[in-house]
Parts: C-alpha cells; structure tokens; sequence
C-alpha cells in the first residue's frame, strides 16, 4: 500500500505525513576519478552529526549530502550538453546543409541524455520545477511554432506580426492552452526534426528550411534560424541558472541556504518526492498511458526524434542514480559512490530494500526492451510492441508503490501534487 494520506494542503500540492525518520550512523562514501565535491559531502555529514544510538548504519545526512553532489554533477553534464547543442545549432544556421542539420540532430539526442537523469530532481519546488514548463513541456502543437501539413502559414514563426525573442518567446509559452509550446527541448526537437508522419521513422525536416538566400530558401527562413536559435540560447541560460543553484561553493544558493539547512527529514522526504512521482505519475503515467491507450505516435513524449525509448531509460536511470547514490559523469570524468536512499533502506527493511532493488531492475530491463521507434510500439495493430510499453507501465506503476511503502517505513514527509 502507499503513504498515508492526509488533508493538508499547499496550493496545488499534498502533503504525505508520517513520523519522524530515527536517527543511524554513516558509512563511509566512495568517489572514484577526479572528484571535487567528496570533501563538501563529508564535511556536510559530520556537521550534521552521524552517530546513531546503537552505531550503526548508513546517517540521512550522509544521504543528504551525497545526494546535492549527484544533483550538481548531473546538472554540470546537462549544461554542457546543452552548450554542445547550442554550438550545432549555430553552425546549422550558418551554414545549412544536411551534414550540420544531422550533426544538431545528434546534438540533441546527447543533451537528452543527461537532462533525462535530471528529471528524478523535480517535484518538490525545487529550482527545476520553476523552470521545468519553460524546458520541457510537453505535448506540444506543431502548428503553434511553425507550419504543418495543411497550413502553409501557421505558427508564430509565420507570423510576422509577432517579435522573436526571448522574452516575448516565454511570455507564448503556454499561452492559451497547455500545448502551446514555444520553448524548451521539444520546441528544439520539433524545429530540427519537423512534423513526424511516418510510423516507422522520425520526421524530416529539410535542412533548406534555414536556407535564407538562392533557389533552395525556405519560406521565412530568417525568422525560422532566428526562432531556433533564440530557444537554444535560452535552455542553455535555463540550465545554467539551475546548475549554479546546486553549485557547492555558493554558500547563497538553493543547494547550501536552503536544501541542506533543511531537518533531514523534510530533505529525505523531498528526494522521495522525486522518485515516486517520476515513476508513478510521470514516466509510468502520463507519458506511457496517453501513448498506449490512443496509439497515436503524436502522443509519444519524443514524437518528432523517435526518441521516445530513451527518454524512457534514462528517466530510470536518474532514479537508480538516486537508489543507488551513484552517477556516471561525463564531463567531469568520475563515478561518484556516495550512500543512496537505498541504504537507509537497506538498515531501515532489508526485505523491502530487496524488492525496491529488484523492482528498479525490472523497471530498467522493461525499458530497455522497448521496441524501436515508440511509434511502433505502441501501435494498434502491434500487440507485441504494446505489451512491451504495458510492462514498462506496471513496472513503474509498482515502484511507485513501494516507494510509498519506503516513505512509511522511513517515516518521512513526502511533498506530491494531488493524485
């Protein structure tokens, strides 16, 4: 069964209450390769004090700290993804031909990969979630951006009664309806990509939609390359701002002013926040089950890439990163090994501990058996393709649970929107 749930209310969130999480000594923390943050991450856990009263096991303050270093290294890649991305899009614009068309294409698919892992940080107010709406709404509306088929004219790139800037791009997002779009990764995937309307591939944008001048010049070209580069600059100005808000060494940021002067609990209940509404409600909700119950490929989250299946894979990936304590970083070449929540598990329930870890397993190999493309997948027609999604789905939906179960068994607070 899941949290207790009680009538206590926050705007448009819940609480989730319970009792006050006991106190366990910590275990020592591993960081491999060329790790700056080990030294913050200890020092936080003897700050915070970690002697339990019987001396063992892994401290929630241990877990804390551990957890703001994989936000920040995770945030790290996901900026420097986005600057790679930002590169190609202005050398697509500078120069277009298929060859710098593609390479923004691949571009985008790499930033997908780390923000992806990101995503088990949302859902408690923290820095993402003021932005998140700005970054990576979705579904979005085609015809809200630019032309599709059937109207040649559409979009505020056609219209040129409307500025294209940032500002006046933030200010449309959202505007008049949820799928109003203007921003963020998918306005990007769907400007490189353009409308999907094959099953079996992605779209196919022609790379002569940024041609400006000659016979090849595409139909508001200008304002089209302007639009793209506009919302590219945008995200990587976006992510920036988060990642300096978990940056170790700004004693003035969401990291250190308020995350961690937090009492453990309230911080532990956030990082479960995460992980239960991005299985549950999120990747095991909305984003499957739209897909699965229409079987219409414009409802799958990557609809324009046909990146859907990773979308999928590295959303668990970011909740085995935070079960685990453990994340691979790219840019920052090293593999932090800190106490996961899992630990505090592990001593809390070494039953409930096995069946979590297994459940993310499953979750793990339920996604990464996802047919290709998602378009596909989750077609009528296909029972095989769907019953992959379907397992995926149950999978999710039951790792959901039993991080309930956790939240009840650490006793913690967990903070979830009405569900």
């Amino acid at each position: 069964m899941g949290p207790h749930l009680v009538a206590q209310h926050d705007g448009d969130r819940s609480l989730i209450l319970a009792d006050q999480l006991f106190g366990i000594e910590s275990k020592p923390m591993k960081y491999t390769g060329q790790s700056v943050l080990v030294l913050s991450a200890a020092l936080s856990a003897v700050a915070c004090g970690s002697s339990s009263d019987d001396g063992t096991g892994v401290s929630k303050q241990a877990v804390i700290a551990g957890y703001v270093d994989i936000v920040h290294a995770t945030m790290v890649d996901t900026t420097n993804d986005a600057k790679a991305l930002d590169k190609s899009v202005h050398e697509l614009i500078a120069k277009p031909s298929q060859k710098t068309l593609d390479a923004a294409r691949d571009a985008w698919k790499g930033a997908r990969e780390s923000y992806l892992q990101t995503e088990v940080f949302r859902y408690y107010l923290g820095p993402i979630d003021a932005v998140e709406g700005d970054i990576n709404a979705w579904p979005l509306d085609e015809a809200y951006i630019d032309y599709v088929i059937g109207k040649p004219d559409s979009g505020i790139i056609n219209d040129p009664s409307k500025t294209i800037d940032a500002d006046t791009l933030l200010k449309l997002n959202e505007h008049g309806g949820e799928e109003n779009i203007a921003t963020g990764y998918h306005a990007i995937e769907f400007l490189l990509w353009g409308q999907d309307t094959d099953p079996d591939g992605p779209g196919d944008r022609p790379y002569t939609d940024y041609v400006t001048e000659g016979d090849d010049a595409g139909e508001n070209a200008e304002r089209r390359a302007q639009y793209l580069t506009v919302v590219s600059d945008l995200l990587v100005q976006q992510l920036s701002d988060i990642t300096r808000d978990w940056d170790p060494g700004d004693e003035t940021n969401f990291r250190n002013k308020t995350f961690l002067k937090e009492k453990p609990d309230r911080a532990l209940g956030q990082m479960l926040t995460g992980l239960y509404k991005l299985s549950k409600f999120e990747t095991g909700g909305e984003r499957l089950q739209a897909a699965l119950d229409s079987g219409d490929q414009n409802d799958e989250h990557s609809c324009f890439s046909d990146n859907t299946h990773r979308d999928m894979i590295q959303d668990v990936q970011g909740m085995k990163n935070v079960w685990s304590g453990t994340y691979v970083s790219k840019q920052l070449n090293e593999t932090i090994e800190v106490p996961g929540i899992g630990e505090l598990v592990k001593d809390a329930d070494p039953v409930l501990y096995k069946h979590l870890n297994k459940q993310i397993g499953q979750s793990w190999d339920a996604a990464n058996h996802l047919e290709i493309p998602f378009d596909r997948a989750i077609a009528k027609d296909n029972p095989k393709g769907r019953e992959g999604v379907t397992a995926l789905v149950e999978s999710l939906q039951a790792l959901g649970e039993l991080i309930g179960q956790v939240t009840t068994e650490l006793g913690l607070e967990l903070v979830t929107q009405d569900k």
